[in-house]
């Protein structure tokens, strides 16, 4: 090739990169300048967020790694076990640390001697629980909702849930609202919101005003959930308990079809009706890809103190220690269990039950006795003379069984995470 023609060729070439140069720089600059848009956006201290805000529905998601030792063991029955004694690292929090418990839980505060109830922990035959986490459970939950549906033991199950996680997150950064029928306490960092929504019956009654309500007078509506389904459609971790309010009579008042038509059913007939209307409700409204639903057992009671001591005449007052052995009450209806379990094995919908009777049965030590609230006041000292009609066997001490409750829930949560991540 002559010389000058090659001279040529490179000019065009040197002319062709110089013109390619600028185009190459804004390029660079551009890539950079949107990699640093996005890094920022990442960052909770976004300028731009500070300065605009967050978009709505902008959610910070960041991994939640659940290792082998936050899972139980593939088909280990977290129900059947002991309560072992642990002043180690139990309880989980006390009655000063977490100030949203009500009087009617507070059992050291309101003048029990013993807090032996608070030490003991839940050991699987078979498998260890993983230790309760709140931050963890917190991240978990992030951008979610939690809500506990059910009478006034779920509602302390609802409780201790608010003090197992509250601690760990800074004043400023957590409120707690009442907004009858509900509780609600949130997380603000976390976008995480625990509730509750008092519901008796899950359906409705006469006995769904917060505060207004009595067991004299039951009224129950079997076949209407409607009302109570609105405040639940969307909730992304459900947790339904129902049973006490059945048992106060072996029959009870109720509607089916007509709202006038008012007529005195068994109390197994009727939770059975009532059961396959809230299956019903489930299958019309809950997204499996996106919801979690639970079904918590019946919560036992100790009112005859001659199941577990044969000849006495007591009941679970002044009891310090757990029944020892097998132990099944006459409170816990075996046939209400099998309704439960037939109608969640019908359902297209997966529930997870929850089975917490028979570890509870053996906690005849744990009950708030003379030590709560009867309608709303502590009782007074000549009631509390009295504890074979005054002491409350139903009821829950906190710190107490319910946080084992709210840690096999907790279990469950994580077993499920990578299914709803």
């Amino acid at each position: 090739m002559h010389q000058p023609q090659m001279m040529k060729q490179h000019s065009w070439l040197d002319r062709r990169i110089q013109s390619l140069f600028p185009v190459a720089l804004v390029s660079v600059l551009i890539v950079g300048t949107v990699r640093l848009v996005l890094d920022d956006l990442k960052s909770n201290h976004s300028q731009i967020f500070q300065l605009y805000g967050k978009p709505e529905g902008f959610k910070q998601r960041k991994p939640v790694f659940v290792s082998a030792k936050d899972r139980f063991k593939s088909g280990c029955n977290v129900f059947e076990g002991s309560w072992v004694w642990d002043n180690v690292t139990y309880p989980l929090y006390t009655e000063e640390s977490c100030p949203y418990l009500v009087k009617q839980t507070t059992c050291r505060r309101n003048g029990r001697p013993d807090s032996f109830y608070q030490n003991w922990r839940w050991q699987p035959n078979d498998c260890k629980l993983p230790r309760f986490d709140p931050l963890k459970l917190l991240d978990i939950l992030r951008g979610k909702r939690l809500m506990f549906i059910g009478d006034s033991v779920q509602r302390g199950q609802f409780e201790s849930m608010v003090c197992m996680v509250q601690s760990v997150i800074p004043d400023g950064k957590k409120s707690f609202h009442r907004i009858p029928p509900m509780k609600i306490f949130k997380a603000e960092e976390y976008n995480v919101s625990i509730e509750y929504y008092w519901a008796p019956f899950i359906v409705e009654s006469i006995s769904d005003h917060a505060t207004k309500h009595t067991v004299l007078k039951r009224l129950v509506n079997l076949d209407s959930i409607a009302k109570h389904g609105k405040s639940w459609e969307g909730v992304d971790v459900l947790v339904f308990e129902s049973y006490v309010w059945w048992m106060y009579k072996p029959t009870i008042n109720a509607t089916y079809g007509s709202p006038d038509n008012i007529e005195e059913y068994n109390v197994t007939a009727a939770y059975k009706l009532a059961l396959e209307t809230w299956a019903n409700w489930l299958e019309s409204n809950i997204n499996p890809l996106t919801q979690q639903v639970f079904f918590m057992s019946m919560s036992p009671t100790h009112l005859w103190s001659w199941e577990w001591n044969p000849g006495s005449n007591e009941n679970c007052f002044n009891e310090s220690y757990p029944i020892q052995g097998s132990y099944w009450g006459t409170g816990s209806s075996l046939t209400i269990m099998e309704i439960i379990q037939n109608i969640l094995q019908e359902l297209k919908t997966n529930v997870t039950f929850l089975n917490i009777t028979r570890l509870s049965e053996y906690r005849k030590d744990a009950h708030t006795t003379i030590y709560g609230e009867r309608k709303g006041k502590l009782l007074t000292k000549e009631q509390r003379s009295d504890p074979k009609t005054f002491a409350d066997c139903i009821h829950w001490c906190l710190p107490g069984v319910p946080d084992t409750w709210n840690q096999i829930l907790y279990a469950h949560l994580l077993q499920n995470h990578q299914i709803f991540l």
